[in-house]
């Protein structure tokens, strides 16, 4: 194993470096689901960990130069802080546990493994719509369309990110993106309704198929202050704070 920066914090080179790490939060989620779609084969895709005492306290990955952080007890916030400062980076997600700056955005951290009824009523989901009409409707800011369809479709191929939409009369109505799974956990991200469409309970009929089409949980983060109660009534719990620092 090559040591990268210290003795603490190496980068990982066979993909079984991971398995003795237990935690199976929204980050670690993340990190596994792209190591298991991309491997440690490509440069624009690296994954590291931090050894203390023999024991894994952190685990990171890197796609392009945004950071997923997942840490531990015990982890050496000092040195991962010495890290990110020399690697560099446009961001990095991780728990409030880690702090580098006062730079972030935060929010919350939901999680749900119920598996409500549901009607589809009118609507028609899809499972494998156009990814370019999934892009248009999510309307992502600042997401180059070409960098977004290799990565999505490369993980839907490896079965590590699913995509749905709801349709009605043909139309995109709802959208919903699986965007990591891994070991019967799953991330919900680019939930949305178009807004002539809303008020009509779309999102909460393609959320709750959503779940049920996976086994295990779903986790997903939301905006401070937002959209609390429309998850609560979907059965996801609060579970902890995100933050992204850029």
């Amino acid at each position: 194993m090559r040591c990268f920066l210290s003795f603490m914090i190496e980068q990982i080179f066979d993909e079984k470096a991971f398995d003795e790490w237990q935690l199976r939060d929204i980050y670690t989620v993340r990190i596994l689901a792209l190591l298991k779609s991309y491997g440690c084969q490509y440069q624009f895709a690296c994954f590291y960990r931090q050894v203390i005492d023999g024991r894994i306290t952190a685990i990171l990955s890197r796609l392009d130069h945004n950071y997923t952080l997942s840490v531990a007890d015990g982890f050496d916030g000092e040195e991962l802080v010495h890290f990110f400062c020399v690697t560099g980076y446009q961001s990095i997600l991780s728990s409030d546990a880690f702090y580098i700056s006062p730079r972030y955005e935060e929010g919350a951290v939901m999680r749900s493994s119920h598996k409500n009824a549901f009607t589809l009523g009118n609507a028609v989901v899809d499972e494998y719509p156009k990814l370019i009409d999934l892009y248009n409707f999510v309307d992502y800011e600042n997401q180059e369309f070409k960098a977004w369809y290799v990565d999505i479709s490369h993980r839907v191929r490896h079965k590590t990110a699913k995509a749905y939409t709801l349709n009605v009369d043909g139309a995109i109505v709802s959208s919903g993106i699986l965007s990591s799974i891994i070991d019967g956990y799953s991330v919900l991200t680019a939930v949305r309704t178009d807004s002539e469409e809303r008020g009509k309970g779309y999102a909460s009929v393609l959320v709750n198929y959503i779940c049920n089409d996976v086994s295990g949980e779903v986790l997903l983060m939301r905006d401070e202050g937002l959209n609390e109660s429309f998850y609560t009534r979907l059965g996801f719990e609060n579970c902890g704070k995100w933050r992204m620092y850029q």
